[in-house]
């Protein structure tokens, strides 16, 4: 039984992705890619429905301050507070697009602001949680976070 129960486990784990073609990756990637785009683009805008639009109903982001922004509305409108508050001009570069199955996918990227004001540009990383849904791929989370400086090395 328990031999039965790993196999199925395992094949269960395999099967989503078996599917999955790499000319069906590369279309999702370039999807992924231009949701992500379209993202900075609204947020750019400070355009309410075009974000709300790519994000799931149960959608939540961590960002860079430690607010936990829940829900597809406090998302909303934590984005276009912030986008109206702190100006500038943002640009994520997505470096990674992990699927997780065929329906979910980790995207990690750059995240900067520049043109702030006092000059101070903000170099992030952002890390995005994908769903596929019904009308297409959708952010689930986000989740922002400030480079530290790295620990000094321990004494010897």
């Amino acid at each position: 039984m328990r031999i039965f129960l790993t196999v199925f486990v395992f094949t269960a784990t395999l099967v989503p992705l078996a599917g999955q073609t790499a000319a069906n990756r590369d279309a999702d990637e370039t999807a992924i890619r231009a949701l992500v785009g379209r993202y900075v683009n609204a947020r750019e805008r400070v355009d309410a429905k075009s974000i709300e639009a790519l994000f799931t109903s149960d959608a939540d982001q961590l960002v860079s301050s430690g607010e936990w922004r829940k829900g597809r509305d406090e998302v909303v409108r934590g984005a276009l507070a912030s986008s109206r508050n702190t100006g500038g001009t943002r640009s994520i570069t997505l470096e990674s697009i992990r699927f997780i199955s065929s329906d979910v996918a980790l995207a990690d990227g750059r995240y900067e602001i520049s043109g702030l004001a006092g000059g101070q540009d903000r170099r992030m990383w952002t890390t995005l949680i994908l769903h596929r849904a019904p009308g297409g791929w959708r952010i689930a989370a986000i989740r922002n976070m400030l480079p530290a400086a790295p620990a000094p090395a321990a004494p010897r």
